[in-house]
């Protein structure tokens, strides 16, 4: 109909057609949007805030003009005047479509929160940070032998410190007579040694010996979540670790979409950077307030993150990353002030490190999880699977270590998948079919219980059973695979075909029924066709750069695989294993890292010479561009089988029995028919 709109809500993907003066609310409640509301829509409870994009989204294939939704209005003026709202913010019950749009639902509007898992490994540190406090007794003035009170402080640190060549700012110096007297001539003073030949910096001053600690924001700011730890800059000590969804998931869910959108819409690059700064600084003050310590008390903050979003971070047009030859404005380590990134929420002088950079599509990330995971001091063969959105790999003994980036998209993290969501309260987490029966049980989170247990249904009363996140996903096409649900070719069998009415068809195709909770008015949770397909794609683009880097390498095998990530350390070694995601290996071979790049963030912080290292260790760190690779399509196809149409996973196969099926009744070739053998 002309006057029907497309909604589409970020970032569950979820989208629809609705009449012109459609509430926004009301779009995402008959779609199903985790959009909150306590008031019935009447503009009170401020549970609905919604932020809309505008501009040319090419990833979701619309334009959203300026007046894709009503004017601003009195409820939303009134609400914005004495409560507060963020610019741009508008209530989902007021904002009413009048044209196609893109609405993002922040966090804090949902009802169900995301579980940000990337919490914090414990590791062990050699503390040498770069921010520390120092105790000095300054000389009085002498009028005999007159000289500034900045240079007598400068001349007893490097006397008692070896601290030379020390610098202040002007907030500094303005402070620094009153305070050097009320401390009689003796003052604490934070201090920024400084990297390579920047100059050591005062950051802070008090009267006499002061006993406060200095805190650091370890943070991983990757294209899904951003994960910070805050640390204790004494013993390295994790206070907090938290995290929420990167608002420039509206603009694109994966990282060419947010390039596109900066090439298409003038201001666009300024537009995402502002989101990110506004989240950054949310976070900080999030989790110095669950730490219980003042932002103020925040020196230094070190990030870690992928070539896109550390152009974002920097305010820097991220447009040439988009074309060959891909090229980084800087690549190389950088130490900035936090203000100059519009980081306000930490203390005003505040230190900013930025980890370097490997290459085009290898960012800062990758250098972290090299710091963190050291393959180049391994002595056997270990592929390190950072996965994600754009998930990076790092294959290498202490030989020699090559790296690549692969599109993987974000499939994995639950998204383009028909019941996908985020991983939250209620999202489906890990299946078991049974290879016999056909029957499912599955766990979700924030329960214990296996659906099949006692209580499970009172235990899951309040999240309830919502969807199914990234690792729920790859259990459940890797358990159908293994029940003979799914033939090698990725095609879903039919009710016939495998005995089970949970095959549900939908059109030409079929898929399968893991819960239904209509009659309790809930979700019919499904594995179609489609969710297969995406699957597909996504292990299919980590196995070939997998693939890539072997070659490049000349080997056929990797003794180890370490899976790093918030959603690689949730993958069951098995299940992915069985889906082809990674190479064959001894399934005790196949480990988790955890959030191996937020542990090199966090060493990061805690150590100079751990960042001298890193700067030291990306120079020998070989790129390899799987863009311009003509085998990555070869590889790609080819792992497009479950697990592998010409790969053989002896170590698998030693373990789990791959059921002799095919579903593919065109007799047209391809995959789908194709009878594998390991």
């Amino acid at each position: 109909m002309t006057d029907d709109a497309l909604v589409i809500f970020t970032p569950s993907g979820k989208r629809g057609r609705f009449p012109h003066g459609t509430p926004i609310l009301t779009a995402a409640r008959q779609l199903g949007v985790d959009l909150d509301s306590v008031c019935g829509g009447r503009g009170i409870c401020s549970k609905c805030q919604i932020s809309p994009g505008y501009g040319e989204f090419s990833k979701h294939g619309v334009t959203v003009h300026a007046d894709a939704l009503t004017e601003w209005n009195a409820v939303e003026e009134r609400y914005k005047s004495k409560r507060g709202m963020l610019d741009g913010r508008r209530l989902g019950c007021q904002a009413k479509v009048m044209g196609d749009v893109v609405i993002d639902v922040p966090p804090e509007s949902q009802v169900h929160k995301q579980v940000i898992r990337k919490s914090a490994t414990m590791r062990d540190m050699v503390m040498d940070p770069a921010t520390r406090l120092l105790y000095v007794e300054v000389a009085e003035p002498d009028m005999h032998e007159p000289s500034g009170d900045f240079e007598r402080l400068a001349q007893a640190l490097e006397a008692q410190w070896q601290v030379k060549g020390v610098r202040a700012d002007l907030a500094i110096l303005r402070r620094l007579q009153t305070t050097l007297r009320k401390g009689e001539w003796s003052v604490t003073v934070a201090l920024h040694k400084g990297n390579h030949d920047e100059a050591p910096r005062i950051l802070d001053i008090w009267p006499g010996f002061h006993e406060g600690h200095l805190y650091g924001l370890a943070i991983d700011l990757g294209s899904t979540t951003i994960a910070a730890h805050l640390c204790d800059l004494s013993d390295g000590k994790v206070l907090a670790s938290s995290g929420l969804m990167n608002p420039q998931i509206r603009f694109g869910e994966d990282l060419m979409s947010r390039v596109s959108y900066a090439m298409m819409n003038p201001g666009g690059d300024v537009e995402m950077t502002r989101s990110v700064r506004e989240a950054i600084n949310a976070l900080a003050a999030s989790i110095a307030a669950e730490a219980g310590v003042e932002a103020t008390a925040i020196y230094e903050a070190v990030f870690v993150c992928n070539p896109v979003m550390h152009h974002l971070l920097l305010g820097i047009d991220p447009v040439e990353l988009g074309q060959a030859p891909f090229a980084l404005a800087h690549s190389a380590s950088l130490s900035l002030d936090a203000r100059d990134l519009d980081l306000t929420n930490l203390n005003r002088a505040a230190r900013v490190y930025v980890l370097p950079c490997i290459a085009g599509h290898v960012g800062a990330d990758c250098a972290a999880v090299a710091l963190s995971e050291e393959p180049g001091k391994s002595k056997d063969m270990v592929l390190i699977v950072d996965v994600g959105t754009n998930a990076e790999l790092l294959l290498g003994n202490e030989t020699r270590v090559l790296a690549c980036s692969s599109p993987t998209g974000p499939a994995f993290e639950g998204a383009q998948i028909s019941s996908g969501q985020r991983a939250a309260p209620g999202a489906i987490e890990r299946v078991e079919i049974d290879p016999a029966t056909k029957e499912p049980r599955f766990k979700v989170i924030g329960s214990d219980l296996w659906s099949t247990d006692p209580g499970f249904v009172a235990a899951t009363a309040t999240s309830g059973i919502t969807g199914i996140c990234g690792s729920g996903i790859i259990e459940a096409v890797a358990e159908m695979r293994l029940a003979g649900l799914v033939d090698p070719g990725g095609l879903v069998g039919s009710a016939e075909q495998t005995g089970t009415a949970r095959m549900i068809q939908e059109g030409r195709v079929h898929g399968y029924l893991l819960h239904d909770g209509s009659a309790e008015g809930g979700p019919r949770i499904l594995v179609t066709q489609g969710d297969i397909r995406a699957i597909q794609l996504a292990k299919s683009a980590l196995y070939a750069g997998a693939r890539l880097l072997m070659d490049e390498m000349g080997i056929d095998n990797v003794d180890r695989v370490t899976l790093a990530g918030a959603f690689g350390a949730h993958i069951s070694p098995k299940h992915a294993m069985v889906l082809g995601m990674i190479p064959d290996a001894p399934l005790d071979h196949v480990t988790s890292a955890g959030n191996a790049a937020g542990t090199g963030a966090r060493i990061a912080l805690c150590s100079v010479a751990a960042r001298n290292q890193i700067e030291e260790t990306v120079h020998h760190i070989h790129k390899v561009e799987t863009a311009i690779e003509p085998r990555f399509q070869e590889h790609f196809v080819n792992a497009n089988a479950i697990p592998h149409a010409t790969d053989p996973f002896p170590n698998l196969l030693s373990i789990v029995t791959l059921p002799d099926v095919s579903f593919n009744t065109s007799g047209s070739g391809g995959t789908g028919g194709r009878r594998r053998r390991g």
